[in-house]
């Protein structure tokens, strides 16, 4: 799930340089932790279809994040009692982390209205545009200057939402609220994220994730006494479905990342927009319309144009680092 319970960084986000061969371990090579970045980001666009289908019921979204999170929190909880990485799990900063989760609430919240309202397919698309927010708000909070190619392809991916839309078309997919709950997914993922720059800092992948999942239990089952919809055998296993992808989504990405620089695996996150593509034509039979495969193409150039800016950023920072100190 792109915008889902995850690390506390995004591929693009996280710190680029390689980690060391103590680091890695020698049993994982560069090839394997691509693979299991690929396992993670798949995983999660099943998260999200799952959430699609529970979305023809009248199950309300706080229920949905309540299971969510509680599935989460168990199996993130197990991974790492079974690894004995349990102090992995101990946030340092629990009001820091507070509001960064109720951040992620919000974001996951709308990640389940808008799956309701709008087409598989679009919904990557609209989300993908979280960099280019998130380049806009670093600027303003982080004083990171956006150079002027980086301005064209910020500008380029939001004429490529436009162009997605369509919203003079005669025939537009999805309806506003979807398009509402998109924009208010993206907003809180990239506040989200320009903030776990900060927190990554002393914060470990696992407990941001840990600590969202919880908050998200409290959130929705504090909803749920005021009202809450019976569940049947088959909203029950789609619900557990769901929350396993989302974590085994999850611990995939903490490993490539233990493995691999966050350069290598960001390469590959927009393949989540052609597996979800695949999804939803052979679930739903859904075929992306001329504009928003245009549409498309736009944010994804713009995307990994400022990925590969960000990874070659990083990169040179490792060397001039790596020159200042030498051991």
């Amino acid at each position: 799930m792109e915008h889902r319970v995850r690390s506390g960084e995004s591929p693009t986000d996280a710190p680029i340089s390689p980690p060391s061969k103590e680091g890695r371990g020698s049993f994982v090579s560069d090839f394997e932790a691509i693979g299991l970045a690929l396992a993670g980001f798949t995983l999660w666009v099943l998260a999200d279809s799952t959430i699609k289908l529970i979305g023809k019921s009248a199950l309300p979204a706080y229920e949905v994040i309540a299971f969510l999170g509680l599935c989460i929190v168990a199996c993130l909880t197990a991974y790492a009692t079974i690894r004995g990485e349990v102090r992995l799990l101990r946030p340092r900063h629990p009001r820091l982390q507070t509001v960064r989760s109720c951040l992620d609430l919000g974001n996951n919240l709308c990640v389940v209205v808008a799956l309701r309202h709008v087409p598989l397919t679009l919904f990557y698309i609209l989300v993908f545009t979280s960099p280019m927010v998130i380049t806009i708000l670093a600027a303003i909070f982080l004083r990171e200057g956006i150079e002027f190619r980086r301005g064209l392809a910020i500008i380029a991916g939001f004429a490529g939402v436009v162009i997605a839309v369509n919203p003079f078309g005669s025939s537009r997919p999805g309806d506003w609220i979807g398009y509402g709950a998109c924009t208010v997914c993206v907003l809180c993922f990239s506040v989200n994220m320009v903030w776990s720059r900060v927190l990554t800092r002393t914060e470990t992948p696992e407990s941001l994730t840990l600590f969202s999942g919880i908050v998200m239990v409290i959130a929705g089952s504090s909803a749920m006494l005021w009202r809450a919809e019976p569940l049947t055998a088959h909203l029950l296993g789609a619900l557990s479905a769901t929350g396993l992808f989302c974590a085994l989504g999850s611990i995939c990405f903490f490993v490539a990342l233990k493995h691999t620089s966050a350069a290598n695996v960001s390469q590959y996150h927009y393949t989540q927009l052609v597996t979800g593509a695949l999804i939803a034509y052979l679930v739903w039979h859904e075929l992306p319309s001329p504009s928003m495969v245009i549409g498309g193409c736009l944010i994804l150039a713009s995307g990994l144009y400022i990925a590969f800016v960000a990874s070659r950023a990083g990169g040179l920072q490792a060397i001039e680092s790596c020159e200042g100190n030498p051991q």
